[in-house]
């Protein structure tokens, strides 16, 4: 299988950072990779390595080299997109319509949304004894349909939408009147538990159209969330492909995968939080090490905040740094922005560069505007809270923050490539 076709099957599987975390453990346990717990002592690693699921987040890390001051080598990305999640109590309707009441989670472009046809998937928390049992869930076909208002109701719409999220974002369902606590039995039907089992959740509005390739030589891809999972299957297949080099690496390599990028990455799990700082500090110390040792092997390590790039959109150019011009199928993309909007500096660009350079990709760079705001990622806050070199790059994307977002099929490759060869770095 090409990596642009595991690529697309590893999105279809991952409607929910939950289902991309779940996806990503099974790939590491494949690669021979042991799952350790935060309750769990933990040993040095054994096998490949070991790696930590907690949530909608993921960390995982090779076993050598052994020695406690051992520099990282860390890839950053995260599992979320923008969408739209599904209210604690749901159930509403009007004009003879059951719908489901929604939060917009992101910066997500609300308009993609309309007249598609779509799932639902998340994670429920259910009664179990005296405690509560997770399970994830997916409702992979057509069950969700928020409808554009019909033009001959609205004749200047072509030339101005504005969408509500509270009046006009709601998904219809079904026919009828409110049915109160009918989301709750659906879940409970769809997990075949008692609704009285069903407590709570954390669900969201998915695509249900499968990720495909596009263009008469397949030369593009379309699929929903390629920011950023193309970044955590880029992250995780250069990760699992250390132990089969002949020359490991002689830095300890780290793959982070945060939730919550999209709103700001404060909560336990997301970059922001102590998820990475702590999980780095029991990596050295299960090795016989000290916070004296961290600190020197932090001081010896690097780090890429893997996340989208703009491709200059051949519709609105004017859009674009005209000296910046950014191409799908052209090569990793390297972020930078003066005000540290991204962590790019001229150091950690140019160990990017040569990364790229051994793995005999080319490479792009990108600046936004200066007279239009950036926005940021996970780069700078990595950088901040470990105070390691940190560069920002990512896969050149078109329609960013869409419910359906399009990238070139030779990316995913190239992105792996460069991932893989930084993780060798010196």
């Amino acid at each position: 299988m090409t990596d642009a076709a595991d690529l697309l099957t590893f999105i279809d599987a991952s409607p929910s950072p939950y289902h991309a975390v779940a996806n990503v453990s099974a790939r590491l346990d494949r690669a021979g990779f042991e799952r350790v717990a935060d309750a769990d002592r933990w040993a040095p690693a054994e096998r490949a390595g070991h790696y930590l699921a907690k949530g909608g987040s993921l960390i995982a890390w090779t076993a050598t080299p052994s020695r406690p001051d051992a520099g990282f080598r860390i890839i950053g990305a995260h599992t979320d997109s923008p969408n739209l999640r599904i209210k604690p109590q749901p159930d509403t309707g009007r004009s003879g319509l059951r719908q489901l009441g929604i939060e917009v989670y992101g910066g997500a472009l609300r308009s993609s949304w309309l007249d598609r046809d779509l799932g639902l998937s998340g994670r429920v928390a259910l009664r179990s004894g005296n405690g509560v049992d997770v399970a994830l869930f997916r409702v992979g076909r057509a069950l969700l349909r928020i409808p554009h208002l019909a033009i001959h109701l609205d004749r200047g719409v072509n030339d101005a939408l504005t969408l509500n999220p509270q009046q006009h974002l709601s998904p219809i369902w079904g026919i009828g009147p409110i049915d109160e606590g009918g989301f709750l039995r659906f879940l409970a039907r769809e997990l075949d538990r008692d609704p009285s089992d069903v407590l709570s959740w954390d669900a969201m509005v998915d695509d249900v159209t499968p990720a495909t390739f596009l263009g008469p030589g397949a030369e593009l891809i379309s699929a929903p969330r390629l920011d950023n999972l193309i970044s955590c299957w880029a992250a995780a297949a250069a990760l699992t492909s250390v132990g089969t080099d002949a020359v490991p690496p002689a830095h300890r390599c780290v793959i982070c995968l945060f939730d919550h990028e999209e709103v700001g990455s404060e909560s336990p799990s997301g970059a922001a939080g102590n998820l990475l700082p702590s999980t780095l500090e029991r990596i050295v110390m299960a090795v016989g090490g000290d916070r004296e040792t961290l600190h020197r092997a932090l001081a010896g390590s690097l780090c890429v905040s893997a996340d989208g790039a703009h491709a200059t959109h051949p519709n609105y150019p004017e859009r674009h740094d005209p000296t910046h011009l950014v191409q799908m199928n052209a090569g990793p993309v390297i972020n930078t922005n003066s005000n540290l909007r991204y962590a790019t500096d001229a150091i950690s660009s140019a160990r990017f560069k040569r990364a790229c350079e051994i793995a005999e990709v080319p490479f792009q760079q990108f600046v936004m505007r200066s007279d239009m705001a950036c926005g940021s990622t996970i780069g700078p806050l990595a950088a901040a809270r470990l105070g390691v070199s940190t560069v920002d790059v990512g896969a050149a994307m078109l329609a960013m923050h869409s419910a359906r977002e399009t990238c070139g099929s030779a990316d995913p490759e190239m992105l792996r490539k460069a991932l893989g060869a930084f993780l060798h770095l010196e």
